[in-house]
C-alpha cells in the first residue's frame, strides 16, 4: 500500500490549480497551528464552483485532509499529522510553491510544531528527545486497529508460537512452574521434574490415574501419589479438576495454542495477595463522594476489590489450596479528614473477608505527617517518599511481597511503578482519565498551565507508568484508540511535545500488547431496577422527596439526640451565609418527569454546560424539570480551583435564565445506597439520566443509571459511546453541540408523552445491555487472568524489560525528580530496578 506522501503527491498534481488556492489560504496568515475543522473550512472556502468543491472534498485529497488531526503552517511548508485509522499516523510536509510532498518522521513533525512555541529549543540539537518505542523493537505488536485492546489474546498467541517446536523451547515454562511457591511451599511441580520430557511423561501418567477415580474424589486422597511423581498441590480440589488442568498443560506442551494457553494460565496458582493504589482525593466508604478529587473512582475501586476477592476465593478453592488471600487498597491518610474515616490507618472493606484499606500519610520535608488534603495537581512531590513508606507497610502486613500491584490514576500508577520495579512484581495500571486529553493543546502550552495544573509532572509521570507497567486495563476501546474521527486518550500520547521540556518521539503505542479492555460493572445490591418493588428502599423516600421537592433553598444540620439523628432545616436568604446549604432552587410542577444528572462539579464533567443548555431551551423546560447533584453550593467552602469556578457559573446560570421553579441543584451526595434509590425514584417519574461530560473515560454513573432502569443520555466522547447503542439502549449526545443534545432530549420526552410504552422500551433495552456486557464477575476474571498471563510474559522478554527499565530509571532520576523537587529539598530515594545494577549506561 502506498504511503500518504506518495498518494498525496499524485493527487495534488491532478488538482494542482485548486489545491494551490487552498494552500494559499493555509499559508496566508503566517505561522499557526490548524485543527481539522479549520483545515476543512479553508479547503471549502478556496473553491467557488459547487460541483468542483464536492468532487474535491469527497475525493482522495478531501479524505486526507479530513483525516488530518492538525497541521503546522511554517511558510512555505505545511506539515500534516494524518490519521486515517485508529492508531495509525503518518506525517508529511507540503511545499507551498510547487506542492511537493515529503514524508517526515514523528520527531521532525514535532520540531515543526515546537517552532510555533519555542523556536530556539526546536532548533537545538541537544533538546531532550525521548523515544520509548526504540526499546520495544523485539516486542511483537498488534497490526490491525480492530485488534487494539486485545493484548492478552495476542500475548497468548505469541507465547504459543515461541514455545512451539523442540522440547527445549518449553524450558522457560518448566522453569516458571518450578519457581511457583507460596511462602516457600512448592506448588504444582517440584525439582523431581527437571526436564520437559519428564514433565510430559508425568502429566500423561497422572491424567490416566485421575481418569480412573470418581470425579469428585478430593485431592487429599491422592496427594501422596502425585508427590511421588513430582507433582505438588495446586492442580485442583478434585480428581476431575486436576484432570482438566493436567490436560490443558499437556496440550500446551504437545502443540501450543492460544486457547489452551489461556485456559491453563487461568488455573495456575500465582495470585494470592494484591495491592491496589488509589491515592488522590478522600478515599473512604462513607461521606466522601463529591469531595474534591473524589468521585466514581472510589466506587470503582471498592467494587473491584470485592469482585476480585470473590474470584480469588473461588479460584483458590478450585485449586485445592488452603490459602487466605489478602487485598490492600493503598491510599492517603489525611489527619484533617472532614468527618470521613480518612484518618483511620487500617479499615476493613465492607462486604469482604480479607480486604482492607491501608492509609499511609504524606510526609513534609521535615518528615512530619501532612495534615491537609492536597489537590491531584499538587500531589507529585510527595509520591516518592509515599512509595517508600507504603512499601514498608505492605511488606509488613502481607508478610512478604504482593503477587500483583494495580495502580489507579497518574499518581497511583507512578507509585505502583516504583514499587513493582523495586519488588519485581507484576504490575497493571488504570488511567481512568488522562489530564492531557482534557485540556486542548496542554502539551505545547504546558508553560501557561503549569503553575495551576503542573502538567510537566503529570505527563512525565504518565509516560513513566505507561512504559513501566506489564499491562494496562481500560474500560473501552475508545479510551485507548478513540474512533475513526478522533484519537483515544492513550493514543494522544503516541508522539507529542512539551517545548522547552521534552519531546516524545514515541510515548506509548496503542498497538502494544499491554493494552486490554475490561469493562467494570456495578454493585447489583445497590443499583437494581426500579421494577423490583420488593427490594425498593421505600423508607428512604421521605428523605428523597425532601431533597428533590423542598420549596426553598435549604441547609441541613445533624445533631445526635438520645441516640437518634435529628435533621434541622434552615432557610437562608443571603447566599454568602449559606455555609450549610445543600440545595438551591425548587420544582414547582411535581407532575413533570425529571431530567437528572450526578457528577463532580468540574469543567470536564460539564454540569454547567447542561444547565446552560436547559436554560436556553423553552421546549425542554416545558417538558421536564432538571435536577443535578454536583459539588458544593458555596464557593467559599471549596479548596478546588476548578470547582470554585463551576460553582459561580452554576449560580449565575440559575439567575440568568430564571430557573427557580424548574431546577433543583443539590449538593454532592455521599450515601451511595440512597443514591441508588434516588435513581429509581427518578425512574418512577418517567424521567431520564444525562451525562454531558466533555470527555468520559468510562462512565460509572451511566451504568448505574441504566442498571436502575433509567433511560440514559450520555456523551459520545469516550466510554459511554460504547456502553450505549445509540437510539436502542440509550442515546449519545455531543457535548460540543448543546442545541443538538437538547433536541434529542426533547424528542425523547415528546415521544414518551405521545406513546408511554416508548419509555419502557428504552428502559428495558438499557437493562439488557448492562446484563450482557457489564458485570463485576466478567471484570474480575479478566484482570486475574491478565495478572497470571503477563506474570509469565515478564519472564520471556526479561532482557529487553531490564534494558527499558534502566532507561526509565535514568529518565525518572534526571527528569521527573527535578520537576517535583520542593525548593531545595533533595530526594534520596532512587528509581528501583529489580534484578539490575544501578549503573546507567
Amino acid at each position: 500500500m502506498d504511503s500518504v506522501a506518495e498518494s498525496m503527491s499524485d493527487a495534488l498534481r491532478q488538482s494542482q490549480y485548486q489545491m494551490k488556492r487552498c494552500f494559499q489560504r493555509y499559508v496566508s496568515k503566517g505561522r499557526r497551528l490548524l485543527k481539522n475543522p479549520q483545515l476543512m473550512e479553508e479547503l471549502e472556502k478556496s473553491l467557488d464552483d459547487k460541483v468542483e468543491k464536492e468532487k474535491l472534498v469527497e475525493g482522495f485529497l478531501g479524505y486526507i485532509i479530513c483525516s488530518t488531526q492538525e497541521a503546522v503552517v511554517l511558510p512555505p511548508f505545511v506539515a500534516f499529522a494524518v490519521r486515517m485509522n485508529p492508531g495509525i499516523w503518518e506525517y508529511v510536509k507540503v511545499h507551498f510553491d510547487d506542492l511537493s510532498v515529503q514524508g517526515i518522521t514523528p520527531s521532525e513533525y514535532l520540531k515543526f510544531k515546537e517552532t510555533l512555541y519555542d523556536e530556539k529549543w526546536a532548533k537545538d540539537d541537544n533538546s531532550l528527545e525521548v523515544d520509548f518505542g526504540a526499546l520495544d523493537l523485539s516486542t511483537p505488536h498488534l497490526t490491525l486497529p480492530s485488534s487494539i485492546g486485545n493484548g492478552m489474546q495476542f500475548v497468548s498467541k505469541f507465547m504459543s508460537s515461541k514455545l512451539s517446536g523442540k522440547p527445549e523451547s518449553m524450558k522457560p515454562l518448566l522453569d516458571y512452574l518450578l519457581a511457583l511457591n507460596y511462602r516457600g511451599e512448592k506448588l504444582m511441580v517440584n525439582e523431581t521434574i527437571d526436564t520437559v520430557n519428564k514433565l510430559q511423561t508425568t502429566l500423561l501418567l497422572a491424567e490416566v490415574f485421575v481418569s480412573g477415580l470418581p470425579k469428585y474424589t478430593p485431592y487429599l486422597k491422592f496427594e501422596l501419589r502425585f508427590q511421588e511423581w513430582g507433582l505438588e498441590k495446586g492442580w485442583g480440589e478434585t480428581a476431575e479438576r486436576c484432570k482438566e488442568t493436567l490436560n490443558f498443560l499437556s496440550e500446551v506442551l504437545q502443540a501450543p495454542d492460544p486457547i489452551n494457553m489461556e485456559k491453563f494460565f487461568s488455573r495456575v496458582p500465582t495470585i494470592f495477595n494484591i495491592v491496589v493504589f488509589s491515592i488522590r482525593g478522600y478515599f473512604g466508604q462513607q461521606k466522601v463522594l463529591g469531595l474534591p478529587d473524589t468521585g466514581g473512582q472510589v466506587v470503582y475501586v471498592l467494587d473491584k476489590v470485592r469482585s476480585m476477592e470473590e474470584e480469588l476465593l473461588q479460584r483458590i478453592k478450585q485449586q485445592g489450596l488452603h490459602i487466605t488471600p489478602k487485598i490492600l487498597v493503598l491510599t492517603r491518610l489525611i489527619p484533617d479528614y472532614k468527618g470521613t474515616k480518612c484518618n483511620v490507618e487500617l479499615e476493613p472493606v465492607e462486604n469482604t473477608k480479607y480486604s482492607h484499606i491501608l492509609r499511609v500519610p504524606f510526609k513534609t520535608e521535615d518528615g512530619k505527617d501532612l495534615h491537609q488534603w492536597v489537590s491531584r495537581f499538587d500531589i507529585y512531590p510527595y509520591l516518592e517518599r509515599y512509595a517508600q513508606d507504603a512499601s514498608t507497610k505492605i511488606l509488613d502486613i502481607l508478610d512478604g511481597k504482593p503477587d500483583l500491584i494495580i495502580g489507579n490514576y497518574t499518581d497511583g500508577n507512578l507509585v505502583a511503578s516504583l514499587m513493582s520495579s523495586k519488588l519485581g512484581v507484576t504490575q497493571g495500571t488504570i488511567a481512568h482519565a488522562l489530564e492531557k486529553t482534557k485540556y486542548e493543546d496542554s502539551d505545547v502550552k504546558w508553560r501557561e498551565l503549569d503553575q495551576k495544573y503542573h502538567f510537566s509532572c503529570q505527563f512525565t509521570a504518565d509516560m513513566i507508568a505507561m512504559n513501566t507497567t506489564d499491562f494496562i486495563i481500560t474500560s473501552t476501546y475508545q479510551e485507548i484508540a478513540g474512533s475513526k474521527e478522533k484519537p483515544g486518550q492513550y493514543e494522544h500520547h503516541y508522539a507529542f511535545t512539551m517545548p522547552g521540556l521534552c519531546r516524545y518521539a514515541t510515548g506509548i503505542n496503542v498497538f502494544d500488547p499491554k493494552f486490554n479492555i475490561a469493562a467494570p460493572g456495578v454493585d447489583q445490591s445497590i443499583y437494581f431496577p426500579f421494577t423490583q418493588k420488593q427490594k425498593r428502599l421505600t423508607g428512604l423516600h421521605p428523605q428523597i422527596e425532601e431533597l428533590l421537592y423542598s420549596k426553598e433553598d435549604t441547609g441541613e444540620l445533624m445533631e445526635r439526640v438520645e441516640g437518634r439523628h435529628i435533621r434541622r432545616h434552615i432557610s437562608q436568604t443571603r447566599l454568602d451565609n449559606k455555609s450549610d446549604i445543600v440545595a438551591r432552587g425548587y420544582l414547582a410542577d411535581r407532575n413533570k418527569p425529571i431530567l437528572f444528572s450526578m457528577a463532580r462539579l468540574d469543567k470536564v464533567k460539564n454540569i454547567t454546560g447542561l444547565v446552560e443548555w436547559y436554560g436556553q431551551s423553552k421546549k425542554v423546560r416545558d417538558l421536564v424539570n432538571l435536577v443535578v447533584v454536583a459539588g458544593l453550593l458555596n464557593a467559599s467552602q471549596s479548596n478546588d480551583r476548578e470547582e470554585v469556578d463551576e460553582i459561580n457559573k452554576m449560580h449565575n446560570f440559575i439567575d440568568l435564565y430564571q430557573l427557580k421553579g424548574q431546577i433543583r441543584w443539590i449538593k454532592a451526595q455521599t450515601d451511595h445506597v440512597r443514591n441508588g434509590e434516588l435513581y429509581r425514584y427518578i425512574a418512577d417519574t418517567k424521567g431520564a439520566f444525562v451525562q454531558p461530560a466533555l470527555y468520559e473515560a468510562f462512565g460509572l454513573t451511566v451504568i448505574e443509571a441504566m442498571n436502575c432502569g433509567l433511560p440514559t443520555f450520555a456523551t459520545n466522547q469516550g466510554g459511554p459511546a460504547e456502553i450505549i447503542i445509540d437510539g436502542v439502549s440509550g442515546f449519545h449526545i455531543n457535548p460540543m453541540n448543546g442545541r443538538e443534545a437538547i433536541r434529542k432530549i426533547v424528542d425523547f420526552f415528546q415521544k414518551c408523552k405521545d406513546d408511554p410504552s416508548y419509555w419502557n422500551k428504552v428502559s428495558t433495552a438499557g437493562l439488557l445491555r448492562i446484563y450482557e456486557c457489564y458485570t463485576w464477575k466478567i471484570y474480575a476474571t479478566k484482570v486475574l487472568n491478565m495478572g497470571s498471563m503477563y506474570g509469565f510474559w515478564r519472564t520471556l522478554n526479561k532482557e529487553e524489560r531490564v534494558a527499558k527499565q534502566r532507561y526509565l530509571q535514568m529518565f525518572y532520576n534526571l527528569q521527573f525528580r527535578n520537576l517535583v523537587s520542593l525548593g531545595s529539598a533533595i530526594y534520596s530515594m532512587q528509581w528501583p530496578v529489580h534484578n539490575a545494577t544501578k549503573t546507567v549506561t
